[in-house]
């Protein structure tokens, strides 16, 4: 069994943003050297997701407009306190809650060198709490 481990960063330009990393990903586990495995796909941070969908502008509003419709940013929350651990106000609530439904990883085959995804299906790194620098990494175990 091996292994192979790589961390990317991204910055996104609003806050909220679905972003593609379907190409670093893919070039990743394709030239980490494992012909048949599994990748995961992981972030690092409680108010992001990873996620794979269409990558249509369409959709992309669609999913935005609906979770912010589930989630609304303006909803009196029991976060947004004072919270004397970090020394500020929380307010990031509707980014932690955006969290829990997109998930933070997914899990991918990698079969005969080639990621597996469907044809119309793109990775998302997901940020729900501001222009901040992020990471994710991915993982590839197999032969």
């Amino acid at each position: 069994m091996k292994t192979a481990l790589e961390y990317f960063t991204v910055i996104a330009d609003a806050e909220f943003q679905l972003i593609r990393i379907t190409e670093p990903v893919r070039h990743f586990a394709e030239k980490c050297g494992i012909r048949n495995g599994v990748a995961f796909v992981i972030t690092q941070h409680t108010t992001t997701g990873i996620t794979i969908n269409e990558s249509l502008p369409c959709v992309e509003k669609d999913i935005e407009e609906q979770l912010e419709r589930l989630i609304p940013s303006d909803y009196p929350f029991n976060h947004n306190h004072y919270l004397p651990s970090y020394g500020t106000i929380g307010g990031n609530t509707p980014g932690h809650l955006k969290s829990l439904l997109t998930g933070n990883h997914a899990v991918l085959p990698l079969v005969d060198g080639r990621l597996i995804l469907g044809s119309a299906a793109d990775l998302y790194f997901c940020e729900y709490d501001g222009i901040k620098r992020r990471r994710y990494l991915v993982y590839v175990m197999g032969e």
